[in-house]
């Protein structure tokens, strides 16, 4: 049974944990919580801030063999949506904050992602290959609705005719649906939806502001129905949280038009690890034990999974049952259905922001 009792309510983390790169700590003692409980004073006032950053470039190149992409951007780092299970979190502590609470309070913005991006693809050596929006943090959390950023950047996409990848798990994305099938229209844009869970038990509590699963599933029909190639990722797959939902998902998303699926096993590296553990203990004492020996099981007795070719998929028999289910989910909903390689052929004849004659 589920029970979402929390700290820190909205929030997917409900501590902050140490940043490795730091010699000294903050600790939150219990003298001085009840101090503040006694004088009537909040200890937190869990706000959102958005702090400004001044990158060079915006592009970056991909090495990892196994994330399915040559090239990402992303124009926030951090994310208010609070995923528990969030690999990006520890990335938070490179510019100096928590993985933890920091991750998902201290957003990070490049204002400049437009002129960056547009430089970038104006460059005589570069050579068009899909770049992927949120390769790290998702370009439609609830910064874009004021900052607009994600929108500007597929202007310049559109613009310069090049292709452009987007994952997601915020309804927000049908704001820009415009932009969106006049890039369709070159086969230029593939979007990749993500969702979790059937339940929004499950939803609510492994990430706390994130769009609902109607509103997901609804994004995916949209996009689908205006010819926009949809990929769902079934991702992370947790066991004993929302490992079972596999074939019920998979049948839910093939009937709102999305082309495939992807999928990864969760894995918990670095401080992740410590977040998670600390939120189940939380939120799902009854099971809290189960589901990290399952997790463990599922990567070497482990909860930190580095190794390439197999840190996405487990190993071991729950694994392999979880493997087994995703490619059943294809051969049953997915028969005859694939998304299509995004066209690279428009763009160097557009770099000066229009079609040349000649």
């Amino acid at each position: 049974m589920i029970h979402p009792k929390s700290n820190i309510k909205g929030r997917g983390a409900q501590q902050n944990t140490h940043n490795k790169f730091f010699e000294l700590s903050h600790e939150m003692r219990e003298d001085f919580l009840e101090f503040c409980h006694k004088e009537g004073e909040t200890v937190d006032k869990n706000k959102t801030q958005y702090l400004n950053v001044f990158p060079k470039t915006i592009v970056n190149k991909v090495t990892s063999p196994d994330v399915g992409m040559a090239y990402s951007m992303n124009m926030y780092q951090g994310c208010e949506h609070g995923c528990i299970y969030c690999y990006a979190r520890n990335s938070h502590e490179f510019w100096g904050y928590s993985a933890g609470l920091d991750f998902e309070r201290k957003i990070l913005v490049k204002k400049a992602a437009p002129k960056l991006l547009e430089t970038h693809l104006k460059k005589k050596s570069w050579n068009a290959q899909t770049i992927v929006m949120s390769g790290n943090t998702d370009c439609y959390q609830p910064a874009e609705q004021q900052l607009e950023l994600t929108r500007q950047c597929l202007e310049v996409f559109l613009k310069y005719k090049h292709p452009v990848g987007i994952i997601t798990k915020n309804a927000l994305i049908l704001r820009d649906i415009e932009i969106l099938k006049a890039l369709a229209k070159d086969n230029l844009i593939a979007v990749n939806v993500s969702i979790t869970s059937l339940s929004e038990d499950t939803r609510r509590i492994l990430e706390p502001r994130t769009a609902t699963i109607k509103k997901r599933l609804r994004v995916v029909k949209e996009l689908s129905d205006n010819g926009i190639p949809v990929n769902v990722m079934l991702a992370p797959l947790i066991p004993s949280i929302n490992s079972h939902e596999i074939l019920p998902m998979a049948k839910a998303v093939s009937e709102a038009g999305a082309l495939s699926i992807g999928h990864t096993i969760v894995r918990l590296n670095g401080t992740i690890g410590e977040i998670f553990t600390d939120w189940i203990y939380k939120t799902m004492p009854d099971r809290a034990a189960k589901v990290l020996n399952q997790i463990e099981s599922c990567h070497g007795g482990t909860l930190n999974e580095s190794r390439y070719g197999v840190r996405m998929r487990g190993e071991g028999k729950i694994a392999q049952q979880i493997n087994d289910l995703v490619q059943l989910a294809r051969l049953k909903y997915f028969k005859n259905k694939s998304m299509p390689k995004l066209n690279t052929n428009l763009h160097e004849v557009c770099k000066d922001g229009q079609m040349k004659l000649f």
